[in-house]
């Protein structure tokens, strides 16, 4: 009997040690999660921006990172249809990393969806996406 429970014992011990080593392994596996804020509709910033989201993924790997894009204030410029950085922001979009729109300030410059490029997304506001992001633990970077 009280070997029994001795081996009853042994047994939920090695149980949640090997739970806790798989835990380890998903938390080494934990994707990199950083948001990219853009409100400046400078090309050259913009481009920058783009520059940084292709180094993350190449240092991280794609699979291993989430990037997001997210522009309001004078930085929603560059997401129109004439964009100058249009292509690359469609390339962009391509290796996996989101872009986002702040449609307050499409509102309150009076810009649909149809004047935006297709493919990007949006947000309802972009420095309420980008606290709620910190909050959430990513990485937030100003180029």
């Amino acid at each position: 009997m009280l070997q029994s429970s001795v081996m009853r014992l042994v047994l939920i011990g090695m149980l949640a040690v090997m739970g806790l080593a798989q835990m380890a392994g998903a938390a080494e596996k934990a994707k990199e999660r950083v948001v990219i804020q853009v409100s400046d509709g400078d090309p050259k910033t913009w481009n920058q921006a783009l520059n940084v989201v292709k180094n993350i993924q190449q240092a991280y790997g794609k699979d291993n990172v989430q990037v997001e894009v997210v522009a309001f204030g004078h930085g929603i410029g560059m997401l129109k249809m004439d964009s100058e950085v249009g292509n690359r922001i469609d390339e962009t979009l391509q290796s996996g990393a989101h872009v986002y729109a702040c449609e307050n300030t499409m509102r309150g410059r009076k810009l649909s969806k149809d004047d935006m490029l297709s493919r990007i997304g949006y947000v309802p506001a972009g420095v309420v996406e980008i606290i709620n992001k910190q909050r959430e633990g990513w990485a937030i970077i100003r180029p």
